[in-house]
């Protein structure tokens, strides 16, 4: 489900209000990790703050699948398998997940999250 302005723009504020960033690095695009230098304590504020700005609740599996990359069955050589990869995608509609499958190292997966992916969760969740 696309995204809107005000959808983007709350999310914007949650991240630079949890983050420290300056609203012009919170683009779609930007990842949460890599770009944004969130870390795993930075989700639950996060989490918190976009859940009171939507009146929402998140369901940290969906964003979080820790059950999935820390399965043996889904798991192979440090590698999401592909049935891991079909799992994620059942799990997640709402992340954008080519540019992981392209090279699905379990040790990359928290620094494809984007801003963008983000926004399509609360706006699936609204």
């Amino acid at each position: 489900m696309p995204f809107d302005d005000e959808v983007f723009g709350k999310v914007q504020e949650a991240l630079v209000d949890a983050l420290g960033v300056d609203d012009d690095e919170v683009t779609p695009e930007a990842t949460m990790v890599g770009d944004l230098g969130a870390e795993s304590i930075d989700f639950l504020d996060i989490v918190f703050k976009l859940e009171q700005a939507f009146g929402i609740t998140f369901d940290r599996a969906e964003l979080f699948p820790d059950d999935i990359l820390t399965n043996a069955e889904f798991i192979e050589d440090g590698k999401v398998t592909a049935a891991g990869l079909t799992k994620l995608k059942e799990r997640m509609p709402f992340a954008d997940l080519n540019k992981f499958e392209e090279n699905p190292m379990v040790a990359d997966f928290g620094n494809m999250l984007t801003v963008k992916d983000l926004c399509n969760y609360v706006a699936s969740k609204k």
